[in-house]
């Protein structure tokens, strides 16, 4: 079996302390980065509807930087939207964090609650993928 590695990043220990679960788990070269959501580093609630999708991908991104990997490694992704009708704005946002080509799977799935908690709008998870060091090329 592979080694496992939980990725917490600095501001995120609380996460995995009191909540019982990693922000991500690295796994050879392979990051599964747990569902993130608008909140920012003081753990408040984004306001607005696109503050929180900004700030969901901001999380993402940080969890993948603190595991050695950027959005552009992501190969799958998952968003959860208590409102589908918010798919253009969110898909906007993804746009200006997504920019390789091809673009990662995306699956988007309507949920009533996130987090059990009233207010978010949107969760994205994600799986990313290293570039295979070990072959030298």
């Amino acid at each position: 079996m592979q080694e496992r590695k939980a990725i917490v990043p600095v501001g995120m220990e609380s996460v995995y302390e009191k909540m019982g679960y990693a922000p991500a788990l690295k796994v050879g070269n392979t990051i599964y980065v747990s569902g993130q959501i608008g909140r920012d580093a003081s753990m408040q609630l984004v306001a607005d509807r696109e503050g929180q999708i900004v700030q969901a991908f901001e999380n993402l991104r940080l969890v993948l930087e603190t595991a050695g990997a950027s959005l552009a490694d992501i190969v799958d992704l998952t968003s959860f939207h208590t409102d589908l009708r918010d798919q253009a704005l969110f898909m906007q946002v993804r746009d200006r964090y997504l920019t390789t080509h091809p673009r990662p799977a995306w699956t988007a799935i309507g949920a009533h609650m996130l987090c059990g908690s009233p207010g978010y709008i949107v969760e994205i998870k994600a799986v990313a993928v290293l570039p295979d060091t070990s072959s030298g090329t």
